[in-house]
């Protein structure tokens, strides 16, 4: 798991068929300082974050694939829950 910040959003005119209702976040992982800690990625969202809210992601690649319910899905990350301040 990682914490990291929304930084905005995408928006796809195509996506992949297992992508189909998820709302995409570009978000930036924080490190212990809460300090930018490597470069932006892409993660799947259910909770409805919006920019500037703290995440929780996860890359758990069998976690993302039974979030999405799907075994060939391209995601490789997924908000797992909003950090409290």
């Amino acid at each position: 798991m990682q914490l990291a910040q929304v930084i905005g959003h995408a928006t796809s005119t195509v996506k992949h068929p297992t992508l189909a209702g998820w709302r995409l976040l570009f978000v930036q992982p924080l490190g212990a300082n809460n300090e930018p800690d490597g470069e932006p990625f892409l993660a799947i969202d259910h909770l409805g974050s919006g920019r500037g809210d703290r995440v929780i992601v996860t890359s758990d690649g069998a976690g993302v694939r039974d979030i999405v319910g799907a075994k060939n899905t391209p995601i490789r990350w997924a908000v797992l829950g909003l950090a409290d301040e």
